[in-house]
């Protein structure tokens, strides 16, 4: 019997995104944020609600192209930035989406509106991944629950974190992270030459307003 072929073929398709704020002449800071796995953006994005009380800040929210029904046929929907299967594909979609993204949205802004991006849990991967690639250079790279992944090139990992303010943040009583773990992501990132700030709140594995406002202080 014959085996079948992979193949493939690129084709446009819609990304969604979500934002607080207006882009204007006053915009002087802008966050994008990705959330993490099985989460909307519509509902991520409210969390950054504490940042916008003044007109100087806009929130932007990109969605994962990958959606799925929480469990089972229906109800509750989350998305997903990639799964194991096919990757790398989706690793250069999603990479191909922010970028367009972001050059479309910084082109409303002042040259000099200062950039923050964060990645929350799956999120940090991906914000991670994507800045490694990408032209943009932000002003600060915040990983919230969630790592710098060590499967990247050592020397890219090195060039993109050259004068990069790095922070972790994550509650004492995350399920998903442990302490050891986190110590292991500042170590790693130490041997790539970055001293991390570390914030830690108490708290699960979920976004704080306390902390946010700290961050955007």
């Amino acid at each position: 019997m014959a085996l079948a072929q992979e193949h493939r073929l690129t084709v446009a398709r819609t990304a969604r995104y979500y934002q607080l704020g207006e882009l204007t002449e006053r915009t002087r800071h802008i966050w994008f944020v990705c959330h993490g796995y099985g989460q909307l953006a519509a509902y991520f994005i409210r969390h950054f609600a504490v940042l916008i009380e003044a007109d100087d800040t806009v929130i932007i929210a990109p969605e994962g192209l990958s959606r799925f029904y929480l469990q089972g046929n229906g109800g509750r929907v989350g998305a997903s930035w990639m799964t194991r299967e096919d990757r790398l594909a989706e690793i250069d979609d999603y990479v191909t989406y922010l970028d367009q993204l972001t050059e479309t949205l910084l082109q409303k802004c002042p040259p000099d509106v200062a950039i923050t991006v964060l990645g929350f849990s799956q999120g940090a991967a991906t914000v991670s991944r994507w800045l490694a690639r990408a032209t943009l250079r932000p002003g600060r790279l915040i990983l919230w629950a969630g790592a710098f992944p060590d499967d990247m090139d050592f020397a890219v990992a090195t060039h993109l974190l050259q004068r990069l303010p790095v922070v972790l943040v994550c509650g004492d009583q995350d399920e998903f992270i442990k302490e050891a773990d986190l110590q292991k992501q500042r170590d790693f990132l130490l041997r790539l030459g970055v001293e991390p700030a570390v914030l830690r709140f108490a708290g699960k594995h979920e976004l704080n307003a306390a902390v946010l406002r700290q961050l955007a202080a």
